[in-house]
């Protein structure tokens, strides 16, 4: 027998039991937290600094985690996470040995964004655990908690607005809410006068219960406003507020329902106005192109990528590689002050392929794509090669606020010239500058009246800087006098 053979048999027998002795995770689901077969995704969090690994925030922390997809799994009963499972960074055996944190969670799906913290997902509480070289080792967990609603705590002022959306609800068969949070003005109980309402619209992992027990001291113009808070929190990650083939008609389910329900129950004086950073930002501009009426001004504040051209410094409607760029340099996803890269994509896009649902890359597919004859959604970016899946692109398309402005600004000049601002950071993390100066060009050619700005600053602290904020806001208030006097 050649040497060659014999060596090949060697290492096959040894990596088999290897595979075999490797150590493996036991997961299982106390019947104090559900009774019935649980049948569904179930993860397995781990880190070595974070406490509670469970609620990791993709694209910021980089920690391994796994996952198995299961049916009819009984109370008590073991599941075993062994090389098999869906796996970040690497199969279980080839962990990193030391000290880990450890959470298991079962993915319920019962309407919350993030695996790790929806509500009514069984999860575990932190267990220390040693990954060493004791292979016949099998670590435990029993999941026996469960992840609370977090609750609204409103007053006189600061109410919770939660109704059951026909529109959603239809769509995806099943009762769907539409929730927020509105802020009255402090004086709204002494006066007989009405108001003008901003939409705030939150970015990615924003709540719409944080502006608990606030109080409203927002203006427009010389008048004080309504506010409104929103997160676009949905399964698959943030709605956007858009009329998706698979979250649904959320922008629809915003002006038909949102709106006549505000301007029924309290007092405005029929002014809508939108507002919203990062992924709140695109949001903003969505509606505010989508229902020229139905607002009468958009500041949108570093929104999500404005023009495909520029995802990542990359054209997404050329055959394109966004792990690795022409010059094979890793594609970063965070950088720090739009220079230096923090996380590469390709790191983010595969611990998505894990907690394979409502984080940042799998929500954007979730509003811009469709799903295939399989019903799985079509994915922009191969996980495993980092190219642009071009059966994505043209569904992509449909959504590209630069493509749809520059191609119809003669529909759209009277409709919304003059009420849209867009502002961002010059030292964007994830190069959202770009794209929105790309489009500043293509509006500049066709002479469309849509206004941008720029300042000194991230993503992150931007939205602070009060030369930043006043710029928003002084938008907004023009929007506000031009409809004043276009109503008299």
């Amino acid at each position: 027998m050649k040497t060659k053979t014999i060596l090949s048999i060697v290492l096959f027998l040894t990596c088999g039991i290897i595979n075999i002795q490797a150590q493996v995770f036991e997961v299982s689901f106390s019947n104090k937290t559900m009774s019935e077969p649980f049948s569904g995704d179930v993860l397995v969090y781990l880190s070595k600094y974070n406490k509670t690994p469970k609620d990791v925030f993709v694209g910021a922390d980089l920690s391994p985690v796994f996952r198995v997809s299961v049916k009819n799994v009984k109370p008590s009963e073991k599941i075993i996470f062994d090389d098999k499972a869906i796996s970040y960074p690497v199969v279980l055996s080839d962990l990193e040995r030391g000290n880990y944190y450890m959470q298991a969670v079962f993915d319920r799906n019962l309407g919350g964004k993030t695996m790790g913290n929806s509500p009514g997902n069984i999860y575990s509480t932190t267990k220390k655990i040693k990954i060493d070289k004791n292979f016949e080792k099998r670590i435990s967990v029993l999941c026996d908690q469960v992840v609370p609603e977090l609750k609204f705590v409103g007053d006189d002022f600061a109410r919770e607005i939660k109704f059951t959306s026909e529109l959603l609800s239809k769509f995806h068969e099943k009762p769907i809410f539409f929730t927020a949070a509105i802020v009255l003005p402090d004086d709204y109980y002494e006066s007989k006068q009405s108001y003008p309402v901003l939409y705030k619209i939150m970015g990615f992992g924003g709540n719409y219960c944080l502006p608990s027990g606030t109080r409203n001291v927002t203006t427009i113009g010389n008048k004080k406003a309504i506010v409104v808070h929103l997160d676009g929190n949905c399964p698959e990650g943030h709605s956007v507020y858009t009329n998706s083939d698979i979250n649904g008609p959320w922008g629809d389910a915003f002006v038909q329902e949102l709106i006549p329900f505000v301007n029924k129950n309290y007092r405005t004086d029929g002014a809508s106005l939108v507002t919203g950073h990062s992924s709140g930002g695109w949001a903003s501009l969505s509606l505010q192109i989508n229902y020229p009426k139905a607002f009468v001004g958009c500041w949108a504040s570093a929104p999500d990528y404005v023009d495909f051209r520029q995802m990542h410094a990359h054209n997404i409607y050329k055959p394109v590689n966004l792990f690795i760029d022409e010059e094979g340099h890793y594609i970063a996803d965070l950088t720090l002050a739009g220079k230096m890269p923090l996380f590469k994509t390709m790191d983010v896009l595969r611990m998505e392929h894990v907690i394979c649902r409502g984080e940042q890359y799998h929500s954007f597919d979730a509003v811009f794509s469709k799903y295939d004859e399989n019903n799985k959604i079509v994915r922009l970016i191969d996980v495993k090669t980092g190219d642009v899946n071009q059966k994505a692109v043209p569904y992509w398309k449909r959504y590209d606020i630069s493509l749809k402005l520059r191609n119809n600004w003669d529909f759209y000049k009277d409709k919304i010239g003059r009420k849209i601002l867009i502002t961002v950071g010059n030292q964007d993390n994830f190069y959202l500058n770009r794209p929105i100066r790309l489009m500043e060009e293509e509006m500049q050619k066709i002479n469309a009246e849509v206004y941008f700005r720029y300042f000194s600053g991230d993503h992150f602290t931007v939205h602070s800087n009060e030369a930043y904020q006043k710029a928003g806001m002084k938008h907004l208030s023009n929007c506000y006098q031009n409809w004043l006097k276009n109503k008299k």
